[in-house]
């Protein structure tokens, strides 16, 4: 990759000597300056077009500390004179104008997981486990702390969930290992990590937009794996997941391991009978399997869940983790919010949130795990299509209600695939245009049902995120319940 600092380049010097840009002063911009100071770092210049008072008192504390910040209009047109290495924040796209640029001149651009992995003291760092994938990252890094921590580790989930990388890295009492949670954007400018063991949940069209094409993209997740030391998990119902272990160049030694909900071959955890087991990390695993829980330890014990908890188990199992641990761990761990979360029981029909499905993909996956489904979808697309959705889920649903900015992009799949299912579309996009959704959806649903908003869209046409929809949907579901009494 260049630049003055070689990859293990850790010293006082190394860091002083460095004339370091950063682009952007969100929250990652903001701990990639800081660190940097902490560091060493003598020369560093923070950009961002944006310029408003909270950003102001942010920028008084780093400048005190040695940083130079240039924000509002016209700050990132260019590249500061010297400029010998680049830290990015996540959001930002390969293809914005001074990236391009670096890129051009051939410098160095990090992501703050890039500058974090630079910033470890090898001598007493914490191994990273990592994940990625389109959707399951979050729960699966949750349910690994959660295993790690029952085993007795001093374990965080850091990255894209929880803790700030940055902060787990720099803490001045290290941690045992470090469960990461990485996103295609932090991935794209991540080149010398090498993580103890790393997964690849699965791969759907996301994102297709910031990386340019689906073959970016996907390439993008297959850096997780590159220089892996230990396991590289993949998603055995996932092609594209084991190919790109296949194509990845790790440590010497380094195992393929798959997951899956059938029964597992030989380096393979997952399913035989109710029981998660593990042909992959012991000694007799050409004829025997390890019981490491049972389905009813994962909380939901939905299939898409259950794979999320068998690709945690093995990173786990991967770092020397005893079966008891992974049992402890998946039994004593509960999702966040919006992940396929119970709401209630009203008249017979059971109301699930699962507002954090914000794409197809997501969205596909939930409705697969009930039986009678009236969904409740819609609200910004990206992008995405529908089709092969419906055509996986069309049997089980009972009717749709629509709503939000892309709500003819599900109907017209619908109209496609699934001509006889029932839609409602909801027009409304005022605060109160939930309760007329899951007054609609109620009206759809018989005794056994599940009304379930799985969007399969962002939210921001009509809510503050993700969270706020779901809270939107549980408040009008509580309402009903009450209104029957």
């Amino acid at each position: 990759m260049g630049g003055r600092m070689s990859l293990e380049t850790r010293t006082a010097d190394g860091w002083a000597t460095t004339r370091f840009v950063v682009l952007g002063f969100g929250t990652a911009g903001y701990a990639c300056a800081d660190s940097l100071l902490q560091a060493g770092a003598e020369y560093v210049v923070v950009l961002d077009d944006r310029d408003n008072e909270q950003l102001r008192e942010k920028a008084q504390i780093l400048e005190t500390l040695g940083a130079e910040l240039r924000l509002g209009p016209g700050s990132t047109a260019g590249l500061p004179e010297g400029t010998e290495v680049v830290v990015t924040s996540p959001g930002i796209p390969p293809y914005a104008p001074l990236l391009a640029a670096a890129a051009a001149s051939g410098l160095p651009i990090w992501s703050e997981i890039e500058l974090a992995w630079r910033l470890r003291d090898p001598a007493t760092a914490a191994p990273w486990l990592c994940v990625t994938g389109t959707n399951g990252k979050t729960t699966t890094v949750q349910m690994l702390t959660a295993i790690l921590q029952a085993a007795g580790h001093r374990a965080v989930a850091a990255g894209n969930v929880g803790l700030p990388l940055l902060e787990a890295v720099m803490d001045p009492e290290p941690y045992d290992v470090i469960a990461v949670e990485l996103s295609s954007y932090q991935l794209h400018f991540t080149d010398s990590m090498s993580a103890h063991s790393a997964a690849v949940l699965n791969i759907a069209p996301d994102h297709v937009d910031w990386h340019g094409s689906l073959e970016a993209y996907v390439k993008d997740k297959g850096r997780i794996y590159e220089n892996c030391q230990v396991a590289c998990v993949y998603n055995v119902a996932d092609p594209a997941t084991e190919q790109l272990v296949m194509d990845a160049e790790v440590i010497e030694g380094c195992r393929a391991i798959g997951f899956t909900l059938g029964t597992p071959g030989m380096s393979m955890v997952g399913l035989v009978d109710e029981l998660l087991v593990d042909r992959a990390f012991v000694e007799q695993r050409a004829s025997s399997a390890l019981e490491l829980a049972s389905i009813d330890d994962v909380t939901p014990p939905a299939p898409h869940n259950v794979a999320n908890a068998l690709a945690a188990a093995a990173l786990a199992r991967a770092f020397d983790v005893p079966a008891t641990a992974v049992r402890d761990g998946l039994r004593g761990f509960r999702p966040d919010a919006h992940r396929i979360a119970h709401v209630a029981e009203v008249a017979g029909v059971n109301y699930v949130d699962d507002s954090k499905a914000t794409n197809p993909h997501a969205a596909q996956a939930s409705l697969l795990a009930y039986e009678h489904v009236v969904w409740i979808a819609g609200g910004q697309a990206k992008g995405a299509t529908f089709d092969d959705l419906v055509t996986a889920a069309r049997g089980r649903l009972r009717g749709v209600v629509l709503l939000g900015q892309d709500k003819q992009v599900i109907a017209e799949a619908l109209a496609r695939h699934a001509p006889d299912v029932p839609v409602i579309t909801v027009e409304a996009t005022d605060t109160g245009a939930m309760q007329t959704v899951v007054g609609e959806a109620t009206k759809l649903a018989q005794q056994g049902d599940t009304v379930l908003l799985a969007p399969g869209c962002a939210s921001w046409d009509m809510f503050a995120n993700y969270g706020a929809r779901g809270d939107a949907f549980a408040a009008a579901v509580h309402r009903l319940g009450d209104a029957q009494g």
